[in-house]
């Protein structure tokens, strides 16, 4: 059985190869590069294929590997909005997605929420030139916010377990509330969180119905000084509603691990390109905005269970099972 696996970053490689031989894969190719056509060569006679995200699994891709004899298709990322399930089902390839413990989401997730309370952004770049001031560095106290997560799935939860800690008034949105979250966490529809939250976590999936959810309507709703962070999905947000809303001290701080059109600049060394990303070029610039490399699910653990579920899906695909990704 030959696989082949797309978007390999060297931290997956041994562990790509130790999953493979666990198994029964005879020959794995990996590669670098994303799924385009150009590199779909790579892929004839595989029975199936692995990527990450930045590959985007089209029609025309579809179509493509169902004529190579594709039979199945593994995304190492929770996230499969760059996939088209429609087309994978009408041309017979099935579809896996990763999945992995939500603590390290959830835990990178507090720590946003700590730094934009505490300044740290500013505090680090005047350390690094010897200026050890406290002028505009003062912080506020998370113990007397009101938070509100946005999704209560395993890492809206999870995050809503870790602030429950700390002592802050926590508020949940979600289609399905769950009885576990309520222990800790109030449900109120969205413009309750909206109108009552000092800060706000998105934790919600990318959908028609989540896209742009903040944008200029829902951040008016919002207390002056609000705290906004993503370390969901970047189309969750407008980002021209939320750059007005830091222009006009709206927004009190920003804390984004990640970004929207950030296929081709994150994960990727580009100190010496020309990035064509107008908004996170000028928003990266604010003293009151931190933005990281969509790195909040980058651990250990997450990356080998990402890869297992990766190699260990298409392994049941090109016996006719069926799969769910267990955890390791």
């Amino acid at each position: 059985m030959k696989l082949t696996a797309y978007e390999v970053r060297k931290d997956e490689e041994e562990r790509m190869k130790k999953y493979a031989e666990k198994y029964g894969v005879d020959e794995l190719v990996m590669t670098e590069e994303p799924l385009t056509e150009k590199s779909l060569d790579l892929a004839e006679g595989a029975a199936g294929i692995t990527t990450l995200g930045q590959s985007v699994i089209s029609e025309e891709i579809c179509r493509r590997l169902h004529e190579m004899g594709v039979k199945g298709y593994s995304t190492r990322s929770v996230g499969y909005n760059h996939v088209n399930l429609k087309a994978a089902e009408k041309y017979g390839i099935r579809v896996s997605n990763a999945s992995y413990s939500p603590h390290g989401v959830s835990e990178y997730t507090v720590m946003m929420i700590l730094m934009s309370l505490r300044k740290y952004k500013p505090a680090l770049y005047r350390i690094n030139v010897n200026d050890y001031s406290l002028d505009g560095l003062v912080g506020g106290e998370l113990c007397d916010m009101t938070v509100g997560i946005i999704g209560t799935g395993k890492i809206g939860e999870t995050v809503i377990r870790n602030l429950s800690g700390f002592g802050c008034r926590i508020f949940a949105y979600d289609i399905y509330e769950k009885d576990e979250v309520k222990k800790y966490a109030a449900y109120r529809d969205l413009d309750a969180i909206y109108q009552e939250c000092d800060i706000i976590s998105l934790h919600t999936p990318l959908m028609d119905s989540t896209y742009h959810m903040i944008n200029a309507d829902s951040i008016k709703k919002m207390k002056d000084h609000v705290i906004l962070v993503n370390c969901a999905r970047g189309e969750l947000m407008d980002i021209e509603a939320v750059i007005q809303g830091v222009e006009n001290e709206k927004i009190g701080a920003v804390a984004l691990d990640v970004f929207e059109n950030e296929n081709g600049i994150y994960h990727h060394d580009r100190r010496t390109d020309i990035i064509k990303n107008r908004e996170m070029a000028y928003l990266r610039q604010f003293p009151n905005v931190i933005m990281t490399q969509h790195m909040a699910f980058y651990t250990r653990q997450a990356v080998d269970s990402m890869v297992k579920c990766g190699i260990e899906s298409l392994a049941a695909f090109a016996e006719g099972k069926d799969y769910f990704c267990r955890l390791a």
